[in-house]
C-alpha cells in the first residue's frame, strides 16, 4: 500500500499541483525526506525484484537479475570493464571511434573509459557542481544493473542517490515535481522498453510544463536516461528503440551518444539544459565502447550533429549504436571506391537538418539508418525534410535501411537488424541509381 501511495502522490500531486504551491512543496519535500528513503528501504524488502507492483508486472526479473548478478560478480570499480565481462558485441569486436569533432578543441588529459564508466563520471560531476541534483530509480543505489551510478550513493549520500519503487510512472511524476520546485532530477528508466507507463507524464506534463503556464513554471530540470536498442539475447521486451514515440512531442529533447567521449558531454549538456532531456543510452555499448575520454567537465551542444567522416559520393545517418554498422559499412564500401559522408546526429530533437541539408547538397544522395522499425522511424522525419529541401539536388531516392515491422526477435535478431551488409547493399544502389 506504501507503494502504491507514492506512485498516486507522484502522479497526481507532483505534475498537477502548482496552482496549489503549499502541496506541491509539501509533496517534493516528504519525497525527498528520511523517512521516504527509510520507508523505501522497507519496501525494498517487502516488494522483491520479480513482484507485480502498481499496475504491471517486471517481466523479466530473470533478465534483470542476471545482469545484477553479473555486476556483483564481475565489476572491479578501479578496472577497466570491457566486453570481456558481458556478453560481446555480436557484429564486429575491432570497433574504432571515429576521432573526436575537430570543431572542439583539446581538453587536456584523458583516462581511458567503456560507455557505464563514461556516464558514471558524467553523473559524478553533474552531483558534485550542484548540490540541488538528484540521481533516483530502479536499484541505482547499489550502481544499477548496468553499474552506471556505482559509487554514487556512498559519495553523495543516500539523500540524493536512491532507489525508488518498479513504477515508471513514478519516477517521472516525481523528477517534474522535484525540478518545478527548482531542483535537477536526473530519473533512470531502468530499460527504455518501460518507458512507456510513464508517457503520460512524459508527454502531458514533462514536455507542457512550460508552455502551459505562459513561461511562468519549469521543469527544465529533468534529465530522464534510458538503455536502450538491441544487446544480443534481449528479446521483445529488452531491445527496443522508441526514440520515434519521444520525438513526436514537442518540449522535450531526445539525445542518443554514439560512444563514451560525446555521452560524457551530451550528458553533461542534458542535466544543465533548461528543457526536460531523455537520454536514450545504446546499452550494448556499455561494454563494447572504449574511448579516450577527457577528464575536464565538458559540454558537447545539444542539436548540433557531428561529421564523422568526410565523403563525396553518399551522405549516410545514423545515431547510437547504428554507427558502429555505418562505420563497417563505409569502410567496406570504400574499397569499391566509394566516397562515404557518414554523419551522427546526436540530438534527435531538435536534430540538425542543416548539416544534413549541406551535405547531401553536395553528395546529392541519402541514406538514414536505424534499429527501430521501418514504419514512422524518425528516419521518415529525416527522408521528407531532405526531399522537400533538397529535391532538385538528389541524383536518387532516399533509402530508409531500419529494421522491419515486427516484434523484436530473439532468435532471428542477426537477420531483424540493419546491418553493415544492408546498409552496403543500400549504399550500392544508390550510387547505381545515380548513373
Amino acid at each position: 500500500m506504501k507503494t502504491m501511495s507514492l506512485q498516486r502522490s507522484s502522479r497526481r500531486l507532483l505534475p498537477r499541483a502548482m496552482q496549489r504551491h503549499d502541496i506541491m512543496t509539501s509533496c517534493c519535500k516528504s519525497l525527498t525526506s528520511s523517512s521516504f528513503h527509510n520507508n523505501h528501504h522497507q519496501q525494498q524488502q517487502q516488494y522483491p525484484l520479480s513482484t507485480v507492483v502498481v499496475g504491471r508486472s517486471f517481466h523479466s526479473s530473470s533478465f534483470a537479475a542476471a545482469y545484477q548478478e553479473a555486476a556483483y560478480n564481475n565489476d572491479d570499480d578501479n578496472e577497466l570493464q570491457t566486453s570481456s565481462s558481458y556478453p560481446p558485441f555480436p557484429y564486429e569486436s575491432s570497433y574504432n571511434p571515429a576521432k573526436p569533432d575537430p570543431d572542439y578543441p583539446s581538453l587536456g588529459p584523458t583516462t581511458k573509459l567503456n560507455l557505464f564508466q563514461s556516464i558514471n563520471t558524467a553523473l559524478q560531476l553533474a552531483l558534485s557542481t550542484d548540490p540541488t541534483t538528484i540521481v533516483f530509480g530502479e536499484d541505482v543505489a547499489f550502481g544499477g544493473v548496468f553499474r552506471t551510478s556505482q559509487n554514487l550513493r556512498s559519495e553523495f549520500g543516500a539523500h540524493r542517490v536512491f532507489n525508488t519503487p518498479l513504477s515508471e510512472n513514478g519516477i517521472a511524476g516525481m523528477a517534474i515535481g522535484y525540478a518545478s520546485m527548482g531542483g535537477t532530477a536526473i530519473g533512470e528508466i531502468q530499460f527504455a522498453d518501460y518507458i512507456f507507463p510513464a508517457m503520460d507524464q512524459i508527454v502531458n506534463e514533462m514536455a507542457k510544463f512550460r508552455y502551459r503556464s505562459g513561461n511562468q513554471w519549469s521543469c527544465g530540470g529533468v534529465t530522464l536516461r534510458a538503455p536502450c536498442g538491441a544487446v544480443g539475447h534481449g528479446g521483445l521486451y529488452h531491445s527496443q528503440s522508441p526514440e520515434a514515440y519521444l520525438c513526436h512531442t514537442p518540449g522535450l529533447v531526445v539525445v542518443m551518444p554514439r560512444g563514451p567521449r560525446c555521452a560524457k558531454g551530451l550528458l553533461l549538456s542534458s542535466v544543465r539544459c533548461k528543457d526536460p532531456v531523455i537520454f536514450l543510452e545504446p546499452k550494448i555499448l556499455y561494454r563494447s565502447a572504449v574511448e579516450e575520454v577527457p577528464d575536464a567537465d565538458y559540454e558537447i551542444p545539444l542539436g548540433k550533429a557531428e561529421i564523422m567522416q568526410h565523403g563525396t559520393d553518399v551522405t549516410i545517418v545514423g545515431w547510437g549504436a547504428q554507427l558502429r554498422r555505418l562505420q563497417l559499412a563505409t569502410d567496406l564500401a570504400s574499397k569499391e571506391g566509394i566516397s562515404c559522408e557518414l554523419i551522427d546526429l546526436r540530438t534527435l530533437l531538435p536534430w540538425d537538418s542543416d548539416t544534413i541539408i549541406r551535405s547531401v547538397k553536395k553528395t546529392g544522395k541519402l541514406i538514414v539508418s536505424h534499429e527501430a522499425p521501418i514504419t514512422c522511424g524518425f528516419g521518415a522525419e529525416i527522408a521528407a525534410t531532405l526531399q522537400q529541401e533538397c529535391f532538385f539536388h538528389l541524383e536518387a531516392p532516399i533509402q530508409r535501411v531500419a529494421g522491419y515491422d515486427t516484434p523484436f526477435p530473439l532468435v532471428s535478431e542477426k537477420y531483424y537488424l540493419p546491418d553493415e551488409t544492408k546498409n552496403l547493399d543500400a549504399i550500392r544502389k544508390v550510387m547505381e541509381l545515380a548513373k
